[in-house]
């Protein structure tokens, strides 16, 4: 499979899909709170895509090979949870928990893929800063995009920050190109080597979604076929956005109001090139 270059006119339906998939993470914000289910943020998502937004929650049956239908709208992934969990009335978040929200949703046949961290009341100081460090990973592989330079530039950003700050960096599980279809080429990987792996071009839209673990980077998967937890049990974080690679730089597509700020090491060249398509 190659690396699909978009048009213009699949540009724009990407920004759309982009920003619809980021306003569902605003939407659910205010109700991830101690005593909710992440049975109940699925429903709540689940409707307010369909019904507000007019969007198709991509996740919601999706079976990739060896796989089977995935039975919610969005992921929620809890504590340990590396990737995939998968909602459940029975899963009621308590004070302390710190939960990622994984969204993509589908308008008009383009995707649009995201993921942000959510603190249940107040996390402990070290969930906090993994969620910040990861945060910042995601950020600094995103710096790195732009046309001439390679997936291996991201991925070395990504895993020398992580690892200089005493985590790792889970390797099972990586970026991809995102389009008309949930998941094309090219795989972005969270590690590596710079100068390595395909050259970026302008046209080109993938997700940049570190997961990184407080402990070791193994992880396994769970009886129910989908979720991913970290094998020692340590804290897990990610982080996502989906980003176009632009004749200037990069242009982060899935931008909401409720996004948080890109951190202050990034912001003078994320805000250079964030007018660069009006």
């Amino acid at each position: 499979m190659s690396i699909v270059i978009k048009s213009a006119e699949e540009i724009a339906g990407m920004r759309v899909a982009g920003r619809l998939a980021a306003e569902v993470l605003d939407f659910v914000a205010p109700f991830v709170k101690p005593g909710v289910t992440t049975g109940e943020l699925d429903r709540l998502c689940h409707d307010y895509m369909v019904s507000v937004q007019q969007t198709v929650p991509a996740p919601l049956n999706y079976a990739p090979p060896g796989y089977r239908p995935f039975p919610k709208a969005i992921c929620t992934s809890v504590n340990h949870q590396v990737c995939h969990g998968i909602p459940d009335e029975r899963k009621t978040l308590k004070t302390g928990d710190v939960l990622n929200i994984d969204v993509t949703v589908i308008k008009d046949g383009f995707h649009g893929d995201t993921s942000r961290m959510y603190f249940v009341g107040e996390p402990s100081i070290a969930a906090r800063r993994l969620s910040e460090v990861t945060y910042e990973c995601m950020w600094r592989g995103i710096a790195q995009v732009r046309q001439g330079s390679t997936i291996g530039d991201i991925g070395h950003a990504i895993q020398v920050h992580a690892e200089e700050n005493g985590y790792s960096v889970v390797r099972e599980f990586c970026g991809h190109g995102i389009g008309r279809k949930f998941h094309e080429e090219p795989q972005i990987l969270h590690y590596g080597k710079p100068n390595t792996l395909e050259k970026l071009a302008a046209g080109m839209i993938f997700t940049v979604e570190p997961m990184i673990n407080a402990g070791r980077r193994e992880i396994k998967e769970l009886a129910d076929g989908w979720t991913i937890v970290t094998k020692d049990h340590s804290l897990s974080a990610q982080w996502e956005h989906t980003v176009l690679v632009t004749e200037s730089g990069y242009e982060v597509l899935t931008r909401s109001a409720g996004m948080p700020p890109p951190p202050a090491s990034i912001t003078g060249g994320e805000e250079a090139r964030e007018h660069e398509h009006a």
